[in-house]
């Protein structure tokens, strides 16, 4: 474009490497600045008009993105995996990085991932957080389990987590002491307040306005809790970005690679590059599905028999992402066509 000017940012924790050029590649400027809002500010009404800006993708990208883009005429985010050119490099540091990211995006060459919006982006900082204390509950639950082995301690394991059992236990066990007791309870302590902070996070993730529609229509589909479609709706962002559904099922990490040179063609395990929140409640997800979908429960136990577990839980997680796509895309309720059999008299 005629007149408009490429900026490439290397992003850091706590400065910013830049390049600006204009369309024939000449260099603008270059330097580095502080990684803060005030600094950009600065340094923005530094720059010639009108420009336009790439980035690589990190985790301080967000807050700088939403920065800046009031102020530029366009903004795109790099995916990481995806700039070779920066990763073979011989030479490598922040100012060729940011002179590399300028000439991708000044050539049409940057390899552009998907930039949620700020509002989904803050939901899903909140429903993520929620996973978090899962995973702290999970490891305070397992702590009681070791406390009591590790005493030579017999319970009831199914029974262990509830209230009115665990106080009965350490009341009439005379094989807790008092130092086992006393970290017993700050164990249980523990897992009550995460119990609750969770419980809250997902209550105000339910209720609020912006997913609320949304989330009521994924969860019609048979085995699709709060929890999944949640983590649908705040991961997937916008479905209209897989033009099929293969995409979103290798986008969700629930297929391997392909390898292929001249005839022979290679799978590989299932691929590490994956959203990885919504591979684990997907495959949660499927492994309950079957009790609750006939359809689903028939497919499990198609693929089940040819003697693979995990190949039949994938198989059931692929067909709930195509069941989620479809009720997203068409924003109307799951629904089961019922085919009808005619027979000749």
């Amino acid at each position: 474009m005629q007149g408009m000017y490429y900026i490439g940012l290397d992003v850091h924790k706590r400065t910013i490497s830049y390049c600006v050029k204009d369309g024939s590649g000449k260099i603008y400027a270059e330097g580095t600045i502080h990684a803060t809002r005030f600094d950009l500010d600065l340094w923005m009404r530094t720059l010639p008009q009108p420009w336009t800006a790439a980035m690589e993708a990190t985790v301080f990208t967000g807050w700088i993105y939403d920065h800046l883009q009031p102020h530029a005429a366009a903004l795109k985010v790099a995916h990481p995996l995806m700039l070779r050119a920066i990763a073979a490099a011989k030479k490598k540091n922040d100012r060729i990085d940011a002179s590399k990211i300028c000439d991708c995006l000044r050539c049409d060459f940057l390899p552009e991932c998907y930039m949620a919006s700020t509002a989904l982006r803050e939901r899903r900082r909140t429903l993520r957080y929620r996973n978090l204390l899962v995973r702290q509950m999970v490891q305070m639950k397992n702590k009681i389990a070791v406390l009591l082995m590790e005493s030579g301690v017999r319970y009831n394991k199914q029974r262990l987590h509830k209230a009115g059992y665990f106080r009965e236990l350490l009341a009439t066990n005379p094989d807790i002491d008092e130092g086992l007791c006393s970290l017993l309870r700050l164990c249980r302590e523990t897992v009550v307040r995460l119990q609750r902070t969770e419980s809250a996070l997902v209550r105000s993730l339910e209720r609020d306005s912006f997913l609320m529609d949304r989330v009521e229509r994924l969860m019609s589909i048979p085995a699709v809790g709060p929890i999944t479609a949640l983590t649908w709706a705040l991961e997937v962002g916008d479905v209209q970005r897989f033009s099929s559904i293969k995409k979103a099922i290798s986008y969700c990490g629930l297929c391997g690679a392909e390898k292929s040179s001249a005839n022979t063609v290679q799978r590989t395990p299932l691929s590490k590059q994956r959203n990885k929140h919504l591979q684990t409640t997907l495959i949660e997800a499927a492994k309950m599905a079957p009790r609750y979908s006939p359809v689903l429960a028939m497919l499990y136990d198609k693929e089940r028999q040819k003697g693979n577990g995990n190949r039949a839980t994938l198989a059931v997680a692929r067909k709930l992402v195509a069941y989620l796509m479809a009720v997203d895309r068409g924003q109307r309720n799951f629904q089961v066509v019922e085919t009808s059999h005619c027979t000749a008299a």
